[in-house]
């Protein structure tokens, strides 16, 4: 049976498509002349303009999420401040592809509308580019961890993170398997992107090794260790809008909305959730999604923070002092 048909038209005429049933469709992206009409269709259509990754000047930070909201929950204050007083510059990578999480009744509509809702939030905190690695959502720990780590470890060789921001490889509490294979593989590759001997094709290609010192671990479950607070009560309205940008999945976005029409069913409202969808949506994140950063806040004089563990490499230079004061005490001239 021919999907596709070639109407036999003027040589300077584009082809009309048609279905199954032989109807014209409209739409599409141009597609060769008829000599090649079974050609698949990504070899059919042009390949997007390469965005460079330029080296920035000052310091960078990677963030390595397992779903796009993860960011949002848990470092976007942080990232926004990073970004504004620091002179950082984000990239946001994400493990999954979010086919799980969303409203949608198409898998497909719920991994594109994930997609564009991580672009947003992107756009709103300032990050510099978004990479998807498009494992299966709740089924990273049946992918090929080697195959995830060597992946991060060509990013960070590209990108050359200061700072790494991700789950805790530890995973104390942890429930997602999604999150704990992230934390895991993030763990892994940062220090074996600083090896020149692990995956020399890369060294080949013109990146060199590169060993990323400082570590975020979110603060995502009860009980996880942490011992930096960082004050984003400036960003507070930031990280609203980051929340807020999760239509598709999560229990921020359209929460406050949902809730706003369930109680316009029952002929209730609540005057705090405002007269539309968008303003119920933010005053729902305020008082419900930011309680545990204000909370946490107010026990360190803030209006709201975010917890971290931090961990970078002060043990192996500190170590490297302590030789390097040995030497200079000891040493003496060969003669």
């Amino acid at each position: 049976m021919t999907i596709w048909r070639y109407d036999e038209v003027r040589d300077d005429a584009p082809p009309v498509h048609v279905d199954r049933a032989g109807t014209p469709v409209r739409g599409l992206p141009a597609w060769p002349a008829a000599p090649r009409p079974f050609t698949s269709a990504t070899e059919r259509q042009g390949s997007p303009a390469a965005r460079a990754v330029m080296a920035p000047d000052g310091p960078v930070i990677a963030i390595v999420q397992a779903h796009s909201d993860d960011l949002s929950f848990f470092g976007a204050g942080t990232v926004a401040r990073l970004i504004r007083e620091s002179g950082y510059t984000a990239y946001l990578i994400q493990t999954t592809n979010d086919d799980k999480c969303g409203p949608t009744p198409s898998v497909g509509e719920t991994i594109l509308a994930n997609e564009r809702e991580t672009e947003a939030l992107a756009g709103i905190l300032g990050i510099r580019r978004v990479f998807n690695l498009g494992y299966a959502n709740h089924f990273l720990d049946a992918a090929s961890v080697a195959e995830l780590r060597a992946r991060l470890i060509f990013l960070f060789r590209l990108l050359r993170p200061d700072v790494v921001m991700t789950f805790n490889p530890a995973h104390p509490s942890e429930q997602n398997p999604d999150h704990w294979v992230t934390g895991q593989a993030v763990e892994a590759a940062r220090w074996m992107a600083g090896l020149d001997k692990d995956y020399p094709e890369h060294l080949a290609a013109g990146l060199a090794p590169h060993f990323v010192r400082g570590r975020l671990y979110w603060v995502a479950r009860a009980g996880q260790p942490t011992n930096r607070v960082v004050d984003v009560s400036d960003y507070l309205d930031v990280k609203v809008e980051a929340l807020a940008v999760h239509q598709a999945q999560g229990t921020a976005g359209a929460t406050g909305s949902r809730l706003r029409a369930t109680l316009a069913s029952r002929g209730l409202r609540v005057p705090a959730l405002g007269d539309d969808d968008e303003a119920a949506d933010r005053a729902y994140i305020r008082r419900f999604m930011l309680a545990p950063g204000t909370e946490l806040g107010d026990r360190h004089g803030m209006a709201c923070a975010e917890p971290f563990l931090y961990l970078d490499e002060s043990d192996a230079d500190a170590h490297e002092a302590t030789v390097a004061a040995w030497v200079a005490e000891n040493a003496v001239t060969k003669g």
